[in-house]
């Protein structure tokens, strides 16, 4: 399997719902980070994914560069009261993901839901 095609297997997953396939393509022990004030392991990020999916009014990739060792993906996420904007940066190694680094628009975030995230250093 390509790195694109698993790029684009894993963001079609993820914003389709199917929970199985992230963990699958997730490798064992896979490093997880992102920008909320929430801790964050693999089954944290599946389900969160699997929220923002459920309440999305949809969600789009907007920008994807891919390279031999992983891809970096933007995405607006529209809801009912507006849009926010996510990038991932994902590290794949032996057709695995094996590193994600999600930033999430705190500023938007704020905006919808205040207290959400604290974004003070």
């Amino acid at each position: 399997m390509g790195i694109e095609y698993l790029i684009d297997f894993y963001a079609e997953s993820w914003i389709g719902g199917d929970c199985d396939a992230v963990r699958h393509l997730l490798a064992p022990g896979a490093e997880i980070e992102w920008n909320l004030d929430l801790p964050v392991d693999d089954e944290e990020l599946v389900q969160t994914l699997n929220r923002i999916a459920l309440f999305a009014d949809g969600v789009q990739v907007v920008s994807k560069a891919c390279n031999e060792g992983g891809a970096a993906l933007v995405y607006d996420c529209a809801a009912p009261f507006g849009t926010a904007r996510m990038t991932e940066f994902l590290v794949v190694d032996g057709g695995r993901i094996t590193g994600v680094r999600q930033i999430y628009d705190t500023v938007a975030l704020n905006r919808f839901f205040p207290g959400l995230v604290d974004d003070e250093p």
